[in-house]
């Protein structure tokens, strides 16, 4: 028991949701995740499992630059759109086969280790807000130039492909049961492509949680506290916020990467938009920043909401259907209205996120109990 719990601490980096409720909360929807395509049968509901494992990485990605180093950017969709368009140009241009993935994979990070180098070198001098703006303002130039590039980006109707022959669709493998007549297990392209994203999605995160619980990790929280005191004490904030940069870009480019494959298509609205990043602001402060179990709360809870809050809407309007005023609340189009509620009711209850409050609840009964 000591040996597994010892391995345990070693494979969270020896950080642990910090609350038991956190704990089990993190464990259910791993679990969920895990065993989605039997638990949850339907296309509607792996696709909502599949694009929740994506933000996860994406959102902890942005959560290294944001809740752990104190800088607001809003290029983060960009190195995504990299990391989807590099593997579907790579395999329109190459042809299907895991040989076009990885040559689109790794030009992709090429390109977003420059470009985030780059931003990183020459913005970061500059004051928080002055570097939002850069970030914005080329992360929207890069947008407009992936819709006009149709020859190379497919323009606004952006780019269809097929994946490597195992994770195609139409790829079948049966599994015959033991018994003799029983029906034979089915392991199709999409399932193996599901379960790419999940452990892919598991390494990466936990690659990323053993980066803020570095040396490295403590310098950039030293960082955001206080980075005239960092600097004093002989660290190169600009070196070390470029880097954090770096490296969340080429989370962000993987998980990218990771959706291409899923979706076996991309367009500037699938990875590039601005309201993906909105989206991935939300799911931070809604799961707490500077806690990479946030993401997995956070993404959790948004999009869920996103994709099902609709659903439940129609099932309380049927079931308030001729009452005057609350049948008209509950319209499943007014979907939008209740997420921005929810959000809301969100940040006032839990100023620092869910993860944050949980901790800190965790850390007043210590408290108390030292007295």
């Amino acid at each position: 028991m000591k040996a597994a719990s010892t391995m345990l601490d070693r494979l969270l980096s020896h950080d642990r949701p910090g609350h038991p409720a956190l704990a089990v909360i993190v464990l259910l929807i791993v679990a969920a995740l895990a065993f989605a395509p039997f638990l949850f049968p339907g296309a509607k509901a792996l696709s909502v499992a599949a694009k929740l494992l994506v933000f996860i990485l994406l959102v902890a990605s942005f959560d290294l630059l944001l809740g752990y180093t104190g800088i607001v950017s809003f290029a983060h969709t960009m190195f995504f759109g990299i990391g989807a368009y590099g593997v579907a140009i790579a395999s329109t241009r190459l042809g299907e086969g895991w040989g076009a993935v990885m040559v689109g994979l790794v030009a992709a990070a090429v390109v977003s280790l420059a470009l985030s180098f780059v931003v990183g070198l020459f913005s970061l001098r500059v004051k928080a807000i002055f570097y939002a703006m850069i970030t914005l303002a080329v992360a929207a130039a890069f947008q407009t130039l992936a819709s006009q590039l149709s020859d190379f980006t497919g323009g606004e109707d952006g780019l269809t492909f097929r994946n490597p022959a195992l994770l195609s669709p139409s790829f079948e493998w049966v599994i015959v049961a033991p018994t003799e007549g029983a029906g034979g297990f089915v392991v199709d392209g999409k399932l193996l492509t599901y379960y790419l994203l999940f452990f892919a999605v598991a390494a990466l995160f936990l690659v990323l949680l053993r980066i803020v619980n570095s040396p490295f990790g403590r310098v950039l929280q030293a960082i955001r506290e206080n980075d005239f005191r960092a600097e004093a004490l002989g660290y190169r904030t600009v070196v070390y916020r470029t880097l954090s940069n770096v490296i969340s870009a080429l989370f962000a480019c993987a998980a990218g990467a990771l959706l291409a494959l899923w979706l076996r298509y991309v367009g500037p609205d699938t990875t590039l938009s601005f309201e993906i990043m909105l989206d991935i602001l939300l799911i931070v402060v809604i799961g707490g920043m500077g806690t990479m179990y946030g993401a997995v709360i956070g993404a959790a809870l948004f999009v869920l909401a996103q994709n099902y809050l609709q659903d439940l809407l129609k099932i309380g309007a049927g079931a308030l259907e001729g009452v005057p005023v609350l049948s008209v609340l509950v319209s499943p189009d007014r979907w939008l209205l209740w997420l921005g509620l929810l959000f809301v009711l969100s940040v006032y209850y839990f100023p620092t996120g869910v993860v944050g409050r949980l901790r800190a609840r965790t850390l007043a009964r210590a408290a108390g109990g030292l007295r």
